[in-house]
């Protein structure tokens, strides 16, 4: 079940999807595996504020690639196929904003997957 939710940026409601095709999507379109990328970028953005930045390079990639590809994803039709495209819709795009927004969209979504794991596991348990 995918779950959508639309975030601010710079100034521009945006809608971002969660669903199990983001993986697929994420694999397809980067090569990465989006469970690690995005593991790694708590990791680097906990505790971290925009004065005080240590965020390397990739670091603020791999944050615009999920952020793309989740956009894409609940708006095919408007978004882009390239990341830098679409990027250049804003001023700025601010990971400290954005970012524990897409977190708590990605954990919603892994956890109604699941819920509905745990569902189909008690139906076919009968």
């Amino acid at each position: 079940m995918a779950i959508k939710k639309t975030i601010t940026v710079d100034g521009i409601e945006v809608p971002f999807k969660a669903s199990a095709a983001v993986p697929r999507l994420y694999r397809i379109k980067f090569r990465r595996d989006i469970y690690k990328d995005f593991a790694a970028l708590q990791t680097s953005v906990q505790g971290g504020d925009e004065e005080g930045s240590t965020l390397d390079i990739e670091s603020l990639e791999v944050f615009e690639n999920i952020a793309y590809i989740m956009a894409k994803h609940a708006d095919p039709e408007n978004v882009p196929d390239n990341p830098d495209e679409w990027l250049e819709a804003f001023n700025t795009f601010s990971i400290y904003e954005v970012l524990p927004q897409l977190i708590e969209l990605w954990g919603l979504n892994v956890e109604t997957q699941t819920e509905s794991k745990k569902n189909i596991e008690k139906l076919t348990a009968r």
